[in-house]
């Protein structure tokens, strides 16, 4: 049976002000929202949760280990045939609404509270699969740890945003406190990241954009109000909005890109 412990570090100044932004989740009827807002909004239709999902040998695959878990976002794609689903978290409130999700798909369901990165005292190889789904840019410092886990044969599956995702709202506002966190591990600069520590790395991008139009501003509204914490990084998340319904208002209709890539690496 593979027992999981954390070693906790000690918080630093980036640290705490990534907590901050961890926080933005902790509202998860807003989460869910928010989520439904997106799909709707997507010009790409196709469940990008069911694309990863796709790229997985899942015949290997009895041991899971989510990190960023949140609520089961991911694991809600999912049939159940597993042996154990791990998540860690930094958000206890997840707690509850992940075993629920990952009872449904696994024999054992085990949920963690952590201020990742830290260090995972569980014996090398003990996973087939680890995931982190729009969570790598929070502990990049996590991806050795993940090799060490991850069996001679497991996969490491990661999702993330493209930089580019800023390219429209840099032209009303200076972002690029917010970039710099993105950059920590994005769709430009994952692969070379990754290949740090694994020999096989492969990606498939996921192009996407989220169309507003004119009558969707109580949508953009709470798009806006949800990234808000993304946002004060660099500019009040008020007069991003105000700006913005503005000029959807103006313009008739907003496009923000949303590509993302989904990574696949194995050692």
């Amino acid at each position: 049976m593979t027992t999981i412990l954390i070693y906790k570090q000690k918080p630093l100044g980036y640290k705490c002000f990534m907590e901050k932004i961890a926080r933005s989740y902790s509202n998860l009827d807003l989460h869910r929202k928010i989520g439904d807002i997106i799909e709707a909004r997507s010009s790409n239709k196709e469940e990008i949760r069911s694309v990863a999902a796709g790229l997985v040998d899942w015949q290997r695959i009895r041991t899971v280990l989510d990190l960023g878990c949140g609520y089961g976002w991911f694991e809600k794609v999912l049939g159940g045939r597993l042996d154990l689903v791990c998540g860690i978290d930094y958000l206890g409130e997840n707690r509850e609404e992940f075993l629920r999700t990952a009872e449904r798909i696994a024999k054992k369901a085990v949920f963690l509270q952590a201020h990742l990165p830290a260090a995972i005292d569980t014996p090398p190889e003990s996973f087939d699969l680890v995931v982190s789904a729009y969570s790598l840019y929070f502990f990049p410092e996590m991806i050795g740890e993940v090799k060490r886990l991850l069996k001679s044969e497991g996969q490491f599956l990661t999702i993330t945003h493209s930089e580019s995702m800023l390219t429209e709202g840099e032209k009303y506002f200076d972002f690029s406190g917010l970039r710099k966190v993105i950059q920590r591990f994005s769709a430009e600069n994952g692969e070379a990241l990754l290949k740090e520590h694994f020999t096989v790395t492969a990606f498939v991008d996921y192009p996407n954009t989220l169309v507003f139009g004119r009558h969707d501003g109580g949508d953009l509204s709470q798009y806006i109000e949800f990234k808000k914490e993304f946002i004060s990084v660099d500019v009040d998340p008020e007069l991003v909005k105000e700006k913005m319904l503005a000029e959807l208002q103006r313009l008739g209709e907003l496009r923000f890109n949303k590509n993302d890539r989904i990574f696949v690496a194995k050692k």
